[in-house]
């Protein structure tokens, strides 16, 4: 049983395990200047938490060096247990972590329909792969589209769905807490807890892969409204001689950057089929036509990354999706396009390349579990 689970939201035995999770192992000290409590305080609060095996001391240290030693307060690893499923338009790909959020076991399932009853089989099957004998403390599923706070799925656009109750429907199924999020909401709070992000107050997340996706943390919590479902980053102009998207916009990311936009062009121009790493390979090899394409691309992200961080003065950029190769084979075309929209005396924009495949969606869908077990609420 989790132990935080029998503390209100806003508690600060919840904000303890929270500060620790994020940023540990920290000493007591540490830790009574973060959340103003004294030290004997947080012994107190720590207690039961370290006998249900949410924290652990760690080896002796001196702090500065000098004084009596102490031990800090860390998240062991392998404990507990918590499943991820990304759910995409045709499978469910799952992960278990623990509390660390470090992967334990894959698994993957193919959807035998859209239908609601059978993706709930398809997660349940993909739940039941991954039991290793010990208990499950929360479920976590992660998918591109529009989420409600009680887990219905407002609109899904791969699964053609609107108005699912998906969060009731699996925990009816399986008795365990469910959380809903849409996917890269889930990404982000993956960053910001394991990631990229931890640590860092303000930043932002940008994915290329099937669409184009954006996420934000401020003042160190996640920027999440409803309609973070609707993928709004991809009506953002970045390429004012681009192609129209489904909606009529001229250039927007979602016309230029997903993969499918990339693999288009290259068809255009060429009369070609091939797949989105063909074109990349053939960019890097040297091909006219790819590279231009590639190129293009590449110059599309980088105003996008740099009105990303014009709009919200972040200084980190965290980049991920299954089409996040495009950052390596155009970083110069991604630079020269950030450093071209942004004012000279701005301080620089940190990328952080994240390589994202199905089990990284599945582990940020593991992280909002993980966030609920420890905060109460999600985000």
């Amino acid at each position: 049983m989790n132990v935080v689970a029998s503390f209100p939201p806003d508690s600060p035995s919840r904000l303890l395990a929270r500060e620790v999770l994020i940023g540990g192992p920290l000493s007591r000290g540490e830790l009574s200047r973060r959340l103003g409590l004294s030290v004997a305080s947080l012994t107190r609060l720590s207690k039961p938490l370290i006998e249900a095996g949410i924290l652990q001391e760690g080896n002796e240290i001196l702090e500065g060096g000098v004084g009596r030693p102490t031990r800090p307060l860390e998240v062991p690893g392998g404990t507990h247990r918590f499943i991820g499923i990304k759910l995409t338009g045709d499978a469910a790909s799952g992960v278990t972590t623990d509390l660390r959020c470090q992967t334990i076991g894959t698994a993957q399932e193919p959807l035998v329909s859209e239908a609601a009853a059978d993706v709930v089989s398809a997660i349940v099957s993909v739940i039941d792969r991954l039991d290793d004998g010990n208990a499950v403390d929360g479920i976590g599923i992660s998918i591109g589209g529009k989420v409600s706070d009680d887990g219905t799925v407002l609109r899904a656009p791969f699964l053609h769905w609107r108005d699912v109750p998906l969060g009731r429907l699996l925990h009816e199924r399986t008795g365990i807490p469910v959380t809903v999020e849409n996917d890269v909401v889930a990404l982000t709070v993956g960053e910001q807890w394991f990631g990229a992000g931890r640590g860092i107050s303000n930043f932002a997340v940008l994915t290329v892969g099937a669409g184009v996706g954006y996420g934000l943390v401020i003042n160190d919590r996640v920027i999440a409204p409803v309609d973070a479902g609707l993928g709004l980053v991809g009506h953002y102009p970045v390429d004012s001689a681009g192609p129209l998207c489904q909606e009529g916009h001229r250039g927007c990311a979602g016309a230029v950057l997903t993969m499918a936009a990339i693999r288009g062009q290259f068809r255009v121009a060429t009369e070609e089929e091939c797949s989105y790493e063909e074109v990349l390979d053939r960019a890097r090899n040297g091909d006219r036509i790819a590279s231009l394409v590639v190129k293009n691309a590449g110059a599309a992200l980088g105003t996008l990354v740099a009105a990303v961080a014009n709009l919200t003065m972040v200084n980190l950029v965290v980049l991920s999706g299954e089409g996040v190769a495009l950052a390596d084979v155009a970083s110069e075309e991604i630079t020269a396009a950030i450093l071209e929209h942004r004012d000279p005396e701005a301080a620089p924009v940190r990328l952080a390349r994240e390589p994202t495949d199905f089990g990284q969606w599945a582990r940020g869908a593991a992280a909002v579990a993980i966030q609920r077990s420890i905060l109460g609420v999600a985000r």
